[in-house]
């Protein structure tokens, strides 16, 4: 039991626990406040330093922030400096590469349309290719007929005459007096007189020689070609030299500049045998120079046929003159007497105005002994 002044307390009372208990509480309490304001102090003493380092960092904060701002506002005029010069450089390099591109499709432009003509060009020559292509195999098909062959020769013989020599000097397809028919006579004056050109065409005897190979092949074969040109070469020294009728010679064309070539180059006798024969082997580049000169034979006997028409044109060329010249003897005497009948009206002209004259200063007695000496 405790006593404290007039109350008796029991420990073992809960009531007395629970206030000691509060009492014991109470009391830490206050020791832990006043422990808690004495750290207070010693804190508000420490932190003060800090305050001041706060501060400062706000202002350098807000300084900071100041300078930031100011970078800001370069850096954006910087961007917008370099934005602009960029737009500049890229509207530059955007022109020049237009400019560029239009050179550049205007130059492809340019070369597609060279392509493109060029590719017509090649074309048309691909047309002409399949074109000759398609004529030499007709060519092929015509040399291998001996009828057509003939033909082909008459042409191209025909042709010669049309470009070399005047119409109505030359008769084609003409019968002679044996019957047999020439293809072309050609009527020259005597001597030599008309003159026979006949188309021969040995062809297979030259193509043959030409695919000879082994030795006994172009035995054959140039027996082959004497004996074909021996046998036109007689034919036209048989049927178309007539004595009285035509010239004492005849012309044998063969159509081929390359059986002309072979023949002279290598079948030198069968040229000499021609001449013997009175027969001259002409190709079509010798035969159009036989042409030109049987050109200038036609042209001189013409000339020679037409000399007796020429010396009377020139008679009466001649007086034709003198009758001109008459005219121009009369005509100059009409000329003298009109020239004289001139001068006398001059002479009564000044006459007439010395009269005038004298009349105008009364003059009568010198126009009287005038008068006088002219009755007189």
């Amino acid at each position: 039991m405790i006593e404290v002044g007039p109350l008796t307390l029991d420990p073992a009372d809960p009531q007395v626990q629970l206030a000691a208990a509060a009492g014991v509480v109470l009391l830490l309490l206050l020791v832990l406040l006043a422990v808690a304001l004495r750290r207070m102090g010693r804190t508000a003493r420490l932190l003060e330093p800090l305050a001041h380092r706060v501060q400062a960092m706000g202002e350098g904060q807000q300084r900071l922030a100041g300078g930031l701002s100011q970078v800001a506002e370069a850096q954006a005029a910087a961007q917008a400096n370099l934005l602009a010069h960029m737009e500049a450089r890229l509207a530059e390099v955007s022109a020049r590469m237009s400019e560029s591109l239009q050179g550049s499709s205007t130059r492809t432009a340019q070369s597609l349309g060279e392509l493109q003509q060029r590719l017509k060009t090649i074309d048309r020559a691909q047309e002409n290719i399949e074109r000759l292509s398609g004529n030499v195999l007709s060519l092929q098909d015509i040399l291998s007929n001996k009828q057509t062959r003939g033909a082909f020769g008459e042409i191209q013989l025909h042709d010669l005459l049309e470009k070399a020599l005047p119409k109505d000097s030359y008769g084609w397809q003409v019968t002679l007096s044996n019957n047999r028919r020439a293809d072309c006579v050609i009527h020259l004056p005597h001597p030599p007189g008309p003159i026979v050109v006949d188309s021969k065409f040995p062809l297979e005897a030259y193509e043959a020689l030409r695919r000879a190979e082994t030795d006994h092949e172009k035995r054959a074969a140039v027996a082959g070609f004497r004996t074909s040109v021996r046998g036109h070469v007689r034919a036209i020294s048989e049927r178309y030299i007539i004595p009285g009728e035509t010239a004492d010679g005849a012309l044998m064309f063969l159509p081929s500049e390359a059986v002309y070539a072979e023949l002279h180059g290598n079948f030198p006798e069968l040229v000499r045998e021609g001449f013997e024969a009175k027969v001259w082997i002409v190709s079509p580049t010798t035969c159009m120079a036989t042409l030109t000169t049987m050109r200038a034979i036609l042209k001189d006997a013409r000339l020679r046929e037409q000399a007796g028409a020429i010396r009377k044109t020139l008679k009466l060329l001649h007086r034709d003159v003198e009758l001109v010249v008459e005219k121009v003897e009369k005509l100059n005497t009409h000329f003298g007497q009109a020239r004289a009948d001139l001068e006398g009206i001059s002479t009564a002209a000044e006459r007439a105005g010395r009269r005038a004259a004298r009349l105008d200063g009364f003059e009568f007695e010198a126009d009287d002994a005038v008068a006088v000496k002219a009755a007189e």
